[in-house]
């Protein structure tokens, strides 16, 4: 079952269950994949793709993220608090990222790999890293690992 489905068929879970934190998230995805839809020019009705999926919810954690950072910054707790209960369960949703010391042993083999790799090439590396590990590496960590490397 494609995790489009996956997601409509755990609304009525949480329904049934009455987690309301959970049934909020999950209209909500769900109405953001009926929107990436619409904007692919395809219809409401259909589905999409795993990949489509994951990137969907992959904006509405980053959406939460900025948003507990802001509230945090407005000293708004209560804000922060839901918004932190939304980001783990839309977590669950997303594969498990690379530790920092899994990217730092891909990134130290892709710079054997392109050979000399100085402070100069740091945006080359830093893209050729992101491109090989999106959706398995957060952006932030491998920034990190690069920086290391090469400062």
């Amino acid at each position: 079952m494609k995790l489009h489905n996956t997601l409509k068929e755990q609304i009525k879970e949480a329904m049934k269950s009455r987690d309301t934190v959970r049934l909020s998230v999950l209209r909500g995805l769900v109405a953001s994949c009926t929107n990436e839809l619409v904007s692919l020019k395809r219809m409401p009705h259909d589905e999409l793709s795993d990949e489509e999926t994951l990137d969907v919810i992959r904006r509405a954690v980053k959406q939460r993220k900025d948003s507990i950072e802001q509230f945090t910054k407005g000293g708004r707790a209560d804000l922060v608090e839901s918004e932190k209960a939304e980001l783990i369960i839309l977590e669950t949703y997303l594969p498990k990222m690379m530790s920092e010391e899994e990217v730092m042993n891909f990134a130290k083999a892709k710079m054997i790999e392109l050979g000399n790799i100085d402070k100069t090439k740091i945006g080359m590396f830093m893209g050729t890293l992101m491109k090989e590990l999106k959706g398995k590496a957060d952006g932030g960590t491998v920034k990190t690992v690069v920086d290391q490397l090469l400062n």
